[in-house]
């Protein structure tokens, strides 16, 4: 992404400099004192992984490029990167979550978390790139059981097949430095919609509109599928979390914020969900009806459709 004077024009300084802070916290360079334990070609990036001399290991795609995952192997609680913590509010929606998809392998840092704060419930995790899933295991510490799985699939064609319900599905899909178009559009939220029981909940992770220009209409395509849309700011990060209900439900901040703090002190998690909540809440209530809904181009290339901005970090 440059960043030249032309841009700054066009930009405010609010939000210029906001860029610079979340691309500093993503797009760090391997540092000198990382040392590479992988750096292989995939049918769909180079996979990078990297060990500091704290012991903390990042998954990168591309040289250079921004961070996907950061884990520290031997404990599961440990989240790096602001916006997993966030994205862990959608564990809220759902009373009881017994099943639970999440879409995005990466390192494996949310299910791993999940994994352990919700032992009695079976988690899928689906990735498209087989080595991703390899160097899940074998570098970050990711292990399949009996009630987790790892599957090697198209997110949107596991969503579509899949024929028993979820409490909750969490969407945190990226390629080298976009979403996939598949994954945005208003048939794919319909489908994953079909695969969320009524009574549970979608937690979505994009960027912001400082550096995706194609934020709004993703905002207003989960809109027209769902019911109710809150969105979460991630704090010192471009991340923005959306939380969608398929039914109606609307929440305050506060009603949102406490439901959010019982999950983390109930589960016992090493920080307050509920003040996550409480920094980054607004309701998307209103759309605007000036902006479009993203749609499938032709089903038969919709996976060979890409969405330009910056990668998101999982």
């Amino acid at each position: 992404m440059e960043t030249g004077p032309h841009m700054l024009s066009a930009m405010n300084r609010r939000t210029f400099f906001a860029a610079l802070l979340a691309l500093a916290a993503l797009a760090v360079p391997a540092h000198a004192a990382e040392r590479v334990l992988y750096d292989k070609a995939s049918a769909y990036s180079t996979i990078i992984v990297t060990e500091d001399e704290a012991g903390l290991r990042t998954l990168r795609f591309e040289k250079n490029g921004a961070r996907q995952s950061v884990v520290k192997p031997s404990d599961p609680e440990y989240l790096a990167l602001p916006y997993a913590s966030v994205m862990l509010a959608g564990l809220a929606l759902s009373e009881d979550p017994r099943r639970i998809l999440i879409v995005g392998l990466g390192g494996g840092t949310l299910p791993m978390f999940i994994r352990k704060h919700y032992p009695d419930a079976t988690i899928d995790a689906v990735d498209i790139d087989p080595d991703v899933v390899y160097v899940a295991k074998e570098f970050f510490g990711f292990r399949e059981d009996s009630r987790m799985k790892a599957h090697v699939d198209d997110g949107r064609r596991f969503i579509e097949k899949s024929r028993q319900p979820y409490d909750l599905i969490f969407l945190d899909a990226f390629g080298i430095d976009s979403v996939p178009g598949h994954l945005a559009t208003q048939e794919f939220l319909q489908a994953v919609r079909r695969a969320v029981k009524p009574g549970g909940g979608v937690a979505g992770n994009l960027w912001g509109s400082g550096y995706n220009r194609l934020y709004d209409a993703m905002v207003r395509t989960y809109q027209e599928v769902f019911d109710e849309l809150f969105i979460l700011d991630v704090r010192d990060a471009g991340n923005k979390i959306l939380l969608a209900l398929p039914r109606k439900q609307p929440l305050t901040r506060d009603e949102l914020t406490l439901m959010a703090r019982k999950v983390s002190t109930a589960k016992r998690f090493p920080f307050d969900l509920g003040d996550l909540v409480n920094y980054g809440y607004r309701y998307a209530r209103e759309k605007n009806q000036l902006e479009r809904v993203l749609r499938d181009v032709d089903p038969a290339q919709r996976r060979q459709d890409a969405l330009p901005a910056g990668s998101l970090s999982r």
